[in-house]
């Protein structure tokens, strides 16, 4: 590839880039349309043309897959995933592909081709030299919860104790991935009817949350609920009603972008205060979510 190709292309990818970072989808997709056009132009057997197609193909399918088009965003990934075979060089991008495509799938409700794109990711993510083992530990954290969801319990388990031994020896135990993935497999505990080792695992994902993300944040707010959830099960219905009261309350205070979660916390909380003879504090707490998200509160 010539070198006045090159700095177009790159000129317009660093347009795409500008684009989406303020949020104009759209434009960075004519500017994305453009930079793949301009590349399979002038695509030829060096690598440096096949490498620049496949580079545009993948920037254009995220774009797509931004704007909620799965089935070109997977076009573009296939055609970028046919050019880069054989390329032990592009190990990482081809795994980064099949990683994207497997997204795009799943978004799209295609559990079984997602599950096959993840295999290939993590396959690919093995074989790079060195290994990426964070990019293995988000696929590995992927495959757990489809498993989880078709009822594999057993083969979820095994996929979120791998993400979460990748995490915890590369990134530490203080760190928001580390906490989501201990977060899962509390989830995946509860299910499963394990409740001492739920409730240590939503123990440690709020600590992880408190340190890293302040009591402010969503994330915190759910952890706080999944640690009541828990705490039920092992008896400790008192300390229990604590993370409830505080996950409502922080809930409350996120405003309305997180209603769904209120109505959620709320529903479970005011559950749990009949089961203990409050009926009617449950009434008024319901009445105060109802009245903050305009509909009824279920439970």
């Amino acid at each position: 590839m010539d070198s006045p190709t090159a700095t177009l292309i790159g000129i317009l990818q660093d347009r795409v880039e500008s684009l989406r970072a303020v949020g104009n989808l759209n434009e960075a997709l004519h500017a994305a349309s453009a930079a793949v056009e301009k590349s399979q132009h002038t695509l030829g057997p060096n690598l440096d043309s096949i490498d620049a197609f496949a580079s545009a193909l993948e920037i254009r399918g995220e774009i797509y897959r931004e704007l909620g088009q799965f089935e070109l965003a997977q076009d573009d990934y296939r055609q970028a995933i046919d050019q880069l075979q054989g390329r032990p060089d592009r190990f990482d991008q081809v795994g980064r592909l099949h990683a994207a495509q497997g997204a795009a799938y799943d978004a799209f409700g295609e559990q079984e081709k997602a599950v096959s794109h993840w295999l290939k990711a993590i396959d690919f993510f093995e074989r790079n030299e060195p290994p990426l083992l964070l990019d293995i530990a988000a696929m590995s954290n992927n495959l757990g919860f489809i498993c989880k969801t078709n009822g594999d319990l057993d083969s979820a388990e095994t996929y979120f104790l791998r993400a979460l031994e990748i995490l915890h020896e590369h990134l530490g135990q203080e760190d928001e991935q580390t906490a989501t993935v201990s977060s899962n497999l509390g989830a995946l505990y509860q299910a499963a009817g394990f409740y001492e080792q739920s409730r240590e695992m939503h123990m440690i994902a709020l600590e992880t949350r408190r340190n890293m993300l302040g009591e402010e944040h969503p994330d915190t707010a759910q952890s706080h609920n999944n640690l009541a959830l828990a705490l039920l099960n092992t008896g400790d219905r008192s300390w229990a009603r604590r993370h409830f009261e505080k996950s409502l309350a922080d809930y409350e205070a996120l405003g309305p972008d997180y209603n769904p979660d209120l109505e959620a916390v709320a529903a479970n909380y005011c559950d749990f205060l009949r089961e203990e003879g409050e009926a009617g504090l449950a009434e008024i707490i319901a009445g105060r979510v109802r009245d903050l998200v305009g509909q009824p509160v279920e439970g």
